[in-house]
């Protein structure tokens, strides 16, 4: 039972938000073979104060639409599996709602 945490700058709107948690669920099905139903998701905004990244870090330039994804999974997946999952969400969250892969910043725990 994956448990998913969202963050973006504030002044997102709700189909934008809704589509992150639906191509990050898509991901889930498609890679970890997660049941439809087994969706929990908390999507959180936030100020520019309280948003603080490394906007270089590891050469990779991000902006203010940077999504941070946190996602509690049992440690059962390999390491291929995961990479899987990190193309996948990036390519699903690039189609809908176009968020450029630079600034998906996805977090296994």
């Amino acid at each position: 039972m994956p448990f998913t945490r969202i963050a973006v700058r504030a002044g997102k709107p709700a189909p934008y938000r809704k589509a992150l948690t639906q191509g990050v669920h898509r991901a889930l099905m498609e890679v970890f073979k997660a049941p439809e139903d087994d969706i929990f998701m908390i999507v959180t905004e936030h100020d520019a104060d309280n948003f603080v990244f490394g906007r270089h870090y590891l050469g990779i330039e991000r902006s203010d639409d940077l999504v941070m994804i946190q996602i509690a999974v049992n440690n059962t997946r390999g390491q291929d599996q995961k990479k899987a999952l990190f193309a996948q969400i990036a390519e699903n969250l690039a189609r809908e709602p176009g968020v450029r892969r630079e600034d998906v910043f996805v977090n296994l725990v």
